[in-house]
């Protein structure tokens, strides 16, 4: 027998880690459209299905089209998410938007006797993101897992068919990887014969067949990514054949460029630096207005406030920076390859083509762009790192011989600190924001809650509500957008501050944080603020650019951290902490009459810290553990707070989804 499974792709950010956990299990995968006939299906030798997660709805008029045979093919399949819903929908059942959406790690309650569960215990943390649910139950299936009053999984053992609405794909849920080895070995009965050929070579090999006799132009960031992709375009080719360039965009980290150069002429790479800081504080670029359709002009980088736009600017001007460098090298274009160190999760979470048919994008890479498409269409960039997740490129870079300190160092996005400054012009403020920061107040206050509140705190988080008593917390939503991953797509929601009179209690602060976002559908993000409770409202912002008094600012706040972290030993513990400056200063007058933005004004830094494995999900640090002990987090705290104009520091308490990694 065949053993080939395909995933049936219905737009999941996590699609290609299905496809690398799969293969991990030693069982070959492809992804695949959900529109695939179940004929083509069978002809292509495919023996199993998982169909995917997406950021649609099942019930909507434009759900993808999927074979409606596909059910009735007598292939074992497994729905994850949406694909949990459409099986049960096919056949019957009603999904339903509920109160309660859940948007990271939660227990299950499984029943351990479906084959799904087999070997598991009867309760599992799994990762859930979605904003429906199954409502009633199709005809002839069993409910074998529930999350609360929700179905988490289901089954119809007899025809081989089984939903989970959980992502047993990724990190956060424990033992997901259990329950997809059950799917391919105990329900579709496969062996685990695929082994695949060495990666490293299968690299070498592309590159050498892309590139023929040309060069290639490498432009090293001097993060692990480019570091590992120009390591590897030396070994396939040689570093006669492989330019390296070093571009300054004005938001490196304090010394980062000196050090870039320093780490690589160990490799024996030969590093050219540029500083191109004007290039793209003055850069604009070409937009296209998704409501109209009409192709616009975007305002210079250092005017611009869209987080979208500033990433556009930022990879567009990246790749005119480049084409000038070509010509200042004595590069001939026509016989010059770009070399990128794009990575899979950029391009799921940009909603490239090259990973998904189907995606949302949760943010636009700089090395995914409008213009890196075109350039790729005329086969002008080269990815060798395109199939890889973080991890496995860290695994590439050990194996070919780069030090452990280069290659374990925490994550810097190419973007720099432009996309860690968040800026405004006037505070973000909706017609449901005086009713966010009622709910927000009863909650924290939930022995006085009304009825209404109670009820959907107990629909998200049982009826136990004593870990929820007691807090002593304030709590405030602040106008301004953070970016987050819910349901499979992105939303730009309220930052929800938590700040308390007395010592922070981390353990029930983390309790918070895990059930707002799911009782309080317009906050994807909540943080401790340090110092006296901020009772709020807070309704004004300080105006801020991208321009060199905020980044000179926001490069002296994560130099403290980063300082701290590696004195420590901490960076590789902490998968990645982004240091983020936002437009809030907390202690001024925020009164109905007082002024809504202030053209001078004091900003607040956030400390995000990241543990994850693949980078596609992940969870923060909790403060007292060996990933952050709270003698550092203190330090970090009082030194960022020394930096002129800073009014305070806050700690995420967000794992991802349902908040991103950074904030946008």
């Amino acid at each position: 027998m065949t053993e080939k499974i395909a995933i049936l792709d219905a737009g999941a950010q996590y699609g290609k880690v299905i496809d690398r956990r799969v293969r991990e299990l030693k069982v070959f995968s492809e992804i695949v459209p959900l529109s695939t006939s179940v004929e083509k299906l069978k002809a292509d030798g495919y023996t199993g299905i998982i169909i995917s997660g997406g950021p649609g709805s099942v019930t909507a008029s434009d759900a993808p089209e999927y074979d409606k045979t596909l059910f009735d093919s007598g292939l074992p399949i497994l729905g994850i998410c949406y694909g949990m819903q459409l099986l049960n929908f096919h056949h019957g059942g009603t999904i339903e938007t509920k109160d309660q959406r859940e948007d990271g790690q939660e227990t299950v309650d499984t029943e351990t006797d479906s084959l799904l569960f087999s070997s598991l215990s009867s309760k599992e943390q799994v990762l859930l993101t979605h904003g429906d649910s199954v409502g009633e139950l199709a005809p002839g299936f069993r409910i074998v897992a529930r999350s609360g009053s929700i179905v988490a999984a289901m089954e119809k053992a007899d025809n081989k068919l089984y939903g989970v609405q959980f992502h047993p794909e990724v990190d956060l849920s424990t033992n997901g990887k259990v329950i997809l080895s059950n799917f391919l070995f105990k329900i579709c009965g496969f062996k685990g014969l695929f082994t695949p050929k060495c990666r490293e070579q299968s690299c070498i090999d592309e590159i050498r067949s892309h590139v023929g006799d040309k060069k290639v132009l490498c432009l090293v960031s001097g993060g692990v990514d480019s570091t590992v992709c120009t390591a590897l375009l030396s070994k396939a080719l040689g570093p006669e054949r492989v330019v390296a360039a070093h571009i300054d965009n004005g938001f490196m980290r304090q010394e980062e460029s000196s050090k870039v150069a320093v780490a690589l002429s160990s490799l024996g790479v030969t590093l050219k630096v540029f500083d191109c800081t004007d290039d793209f504080l003055n850069g604009t670029t070409e937009c296209t207005n998704k409501a109209t359709k009409e192709r616009y002009t975007t305002k210079q980088l250092k005017d611009t406030i869209q987080p979208e736009e500033k990433r556009r600017i930022i990879g567009d001007t990246f790749m005119r920076v480049a084409e000038k460098i070509t010509k200042s090298l004595d590069l001939d274009p026509s016989e010059t390859f770009l070399a990128q160190g794009t990575l899979r999760p950029d391009l799921i979470e940009s909603a490239s083509s090259l990973a998904s048919t189907k995606a949302d994008a949760i943010k636009t890479h700089h090395n995914d762009t409008e213009l890196v498409r075109e350039l790729r269409k005329a086969g002008r960039v080269i990815e060798p790192l395109k199939d890889y997740h973080k991890d496995e490129v860290r695994e590439l870079g050990m194996a070919l011989g780069l030090p452990k300190d280069l290659v374990m160092r925490q994550p810097f996005p190419g973007p720099g600190l432009g996309v860690r400054l968040i800026c405004a012009e006037e505070p973000f403020i909706c017609d449901n924001f005086d009713a966010v920061n009622r709910m927000l107040k009863e909650l924290v206050n939930i022995e006085s809650a009304s009825a209404e509140v109670v009820k959907r705190v107990k629909s998200a988080f049982g009826d136990n509500l004593e870990p929820l008593k007691n807090s002593n917390l304030a709590a405030t939503i602040l106008p301004f957008k953070t970016v987050g991953v819910q349901g499979d797509g992105r939303t730009y929601s309220y930052l929800c501050s938590l700040s308390s009179n007395e010592k922070p209690n981390w353990q029930q602060l983390f309790v918070f944080a895990r059930l707002i976002p799911k009782v309080c559908h317009a906050i994807n993000r909540v943080c401790f603020t340090f110092g006296k409770a901020v009772e709020g409202p807070i309704k004004s912002i300080t105006q801020t650019w991208p321009r060199k008094e905020a980044l000179d600012q926001l490069r002296e706040a994560d130099a403290a951290v980063n300082k701290l972290l590696i004195e420590h030993d901490l960076t590789i513990a902490l998968s990645q902490v982004p240091v983020v400056s936002f437009p809030i200063d907390f202690d001024i007058e925020h009164t109905e009459s007082a002024k809504r933005q202030r053209t001078e004004g004091r900003r607040s830094i956030a400390i995000r810290t990241f543990i994850t494995n693949d980078f596609m999900t992940g969870v923060p640090a909790v403060p007292g553990n060996k990933e952050m002990p709270l003698e550092v987090l203190d330090k970090m705290v009082a030194e960022v707070s020394k930096v002129a104009g800073i009014s305070r520091v806050v700690y995420d308490l967000t794992s991802k989804p349902p908040g991103t990694t950074e904030w946008e």
